[in-house]
């Protein structure tokens, strides 16, 4: 006869069930986890005070272009000329009226909760989405640098991310056209969502269909020239130029990821290509197993693309799309975004928006066990939240980086996607 489980025994299985999602008491660990981070949130805006750093230099900005000027060249604030894109112009003119031309802080810091909290339960519904365990879920409200940038520093990438997971959230629900449109929009706050390009590519193109994507590529194009028609019309050139700029110059001394190489190597032309070619080389490496639902090798599909036309025939194309599920897209994305993040020259405190919140998904698909997971993410945490950086966190910001895209890329070999084009396959054979 088997022995009867002790209470601690099934009180400590019970916990397991609930942390991986066994138990229908998994379901309650998002929403209490959101209740937890309100609470915080709020204290965070009443008790902690407020660091000025852009704020201010954005409403001197936004008053320029509320007086009538359009000329991007010709915009200044306290930090220097307005390098965001038209996007950034229209919100940040939201707020200027809003908060009585910027005055009112304690106003701003809690739309930036709201925003910070609507953005949270959207980043929760997608993990959720692409069955992630509940146990990785405490690791998106314990950032105290997140909270930092949202409601103690107003920066515009907190919009940028809100539309980045806005962009996922429908792209996960199938919705092609939305997804694409949030996303277009999020590169119009800020030129940083550039990174997550590719495999919005990928996605577009597996899932929506090859004509479709073309229409969806060219939908994009289009808002970003009506969100900067006004600009556009004054001085194209002076606009593409700030609000897109390539070539800006980055200081050492705000660089969070590469300190620990010097300044001399930092500042080189060879640093920068090589990091260049390196992100080329990880997309070009990943795009075999991005591309795994298609059951097609990367040079048959550039192939058939080059020429005009859809690797796939319609058949092949249904089986393609079922095969992009939320948990691929997901995947798919984030470690897209932390590749360019991985190989960015310079970057900056807020650019942890764009990495905190996809840390704790990857690392979970990069096969780690649980233990680690929470190892690294804390590893990393406390690398961002050293001011200024040093030789060792910048290190650590790097290899945590490097680590999850190489974790990620070891277990994707087979594909992101389940079956790995097996039904494509299995299509293939019926015909």
């Amino acid at each position: 006869m088997a022995e009867e489980p002790s209470l601690s025994q099934k009180a400590t299985q019970l916990a397991l069930d609930v942390a991986n999602g066994r138990h229908p008491l998994s379901k309650f660990v998002p929403p209490a986890l959101l209740l937890a981070d309100a609470a915080l949130s709020a204290g965070v805006i009443w008790k902690i005070p407020y660091t000025e750093i852009d704020w201010t230099a954005y409403m001197e900005q936004i008053a320029q272009v509320v007086s009538g000027e359009r000329d991007y060249t010709k915009i200044q604030g306290g930090t220097g000329p307005l390098v965001y894109p038209a996007a950034h112009v229209y919100l940040y003119t939201g707020l200027y009226h809003l908060t009585g031309e910027g005055k009112n802080i304690l106003l701003a810091q809690q739309l930036f909760g709201v925003l910070y909290m609507t953005t949270l339960a959207l980043v929760m519904a997608c993990y959720w989405k692409a069955k992630a365990p509940p146990y990785i879920f405490p690791m998106l409200i314990l950032s105290k640098r997140l909270h930092s940038i949202f409601m103690l520093r107003c920066f515009n990438d907190c919009f940028a991310v809100l539309f980045l997971w806005l962009a996922i959230f429908c792209l996960q629900r199938r919705s092609w056209q939305l997804g694409a449109l949030f996303y277009t929009i999020g590169v119009g706050v800020k030129m940083t969502l550039l990174l997550a390009l590719p495999a919005v590519a990928v996605i577009l193109f597996l899932g929506a269909g090859f004509a479709s994507s073309l229409r969806l590529a060219a939908m994009m194009g289009l808002v970003q020239v009506l969100l900067g028609a006004p600009f556009l019309a004054e001085n194209a050139t002076g606009y593409l130029g700030r609000a897109f700029e390539l070539s800006r110059a980055f200081l050492f001394e705000w660089t969070v990821n590469w300190r620990f190489l010097g300044p001399s190597i930092f500042s080189s032309w060879a640093f920068s290509m090589a990091l260049v070619y390196s992100h080329i080389t990880a997309l070009v490496v990943f795009s075999f197993s991005w591309l795994k639902p298609g059951g097609k090798s990367l040079p048959d599909v550039v192939g058939a693309v080059v020429r005009g036309r859809s690797p796939f025939t319609p058949t092949e194309q249904k089986a393609v799309s079922r095969d992009v599920t939320p948990q691929y897209i997901l995947t798919t994305l984030l470690t897209a975004n932390v590749i360019g993040l991985l190989f960015a020259r310079s970057l900056h405190y807020q650019f942890y928006a764009y990495l905190a919140w996809a840390t704790p998904f990857l690392l979970w698909r990069s096969g780690l066990d649980p233990v680690r997971q929470y190892v690294l993410w804390g590893a990393q945490e406390w690398a961002w939240n050293e001011f200024p950086s040093t030789p060792t966190s910048s290190g650590i910001v790097v290899g945590v980086m490097a680590m999850t895209v190489t974790r990620v890329w070891w277990e994707s070999r087979g594909g992101l996607a389940s079956p790995q084009g097996a039904t494509v396959k299995s299509e293939k054979a019926k015909q």
